[in-house]
């Protein structure tokens, strides 16, 4: 099996800083793309940055310039820098991974997993 584990939630005032991680562990041939995705209550999960494991990235306009995902392959971990934080900004994170396992010896199959989220609350 394999496990995302977040950290580097909590509460920052508008306008200030913080720092995810999620590192994943477990039964790992390798892992192609990670990403962060965040719900708010009451609303649709959505996309806040994936990369690739040759660290090309998106965003969506609502993040872009003010939030950088960067990951280290050879720790299986993915990270998001979040600056200038709003309180719209205010949203369980949780990541993703797409995790390609070598089965039987000598199948490699791919899976998408997820962490368990972490709260980010801006406010003042």
């Amino acid at each position: 099996q394999v496990q995302l584990v977040e950290s580097g939630g909590g509460l920052v005032q508008p306008g200030g800083s913080l720092r995810l991680s999620c590192a994943a562990s477990g039964s790992i041939f390798f892992i192609s793309t990670m990403g962060w995705y965040r719900q708010a209550p009451g609303k649709q999960r959505e996309l806040v940055a994936t990369i690739s494991r040759d660290g090309s990235t998106n965003y969506p306009d609502s993040v872009k310039g003010r939030f950088t995902i960067s990951r280290d392959n050879a720790k299986n971990t993915v990270y998001l820098q979040m600056n200038s934080l709003k309180p719209e900004d205010t949203a369980v994170y949780s990541c993703n991974a797409d995790v390609a396992r070598l089965v039987a010896g000598t199948t490699v199959r791919n899976y998408n997993y997820w962490g368990q989220g972490t709260q980010v609350t801006v406010s003042s």
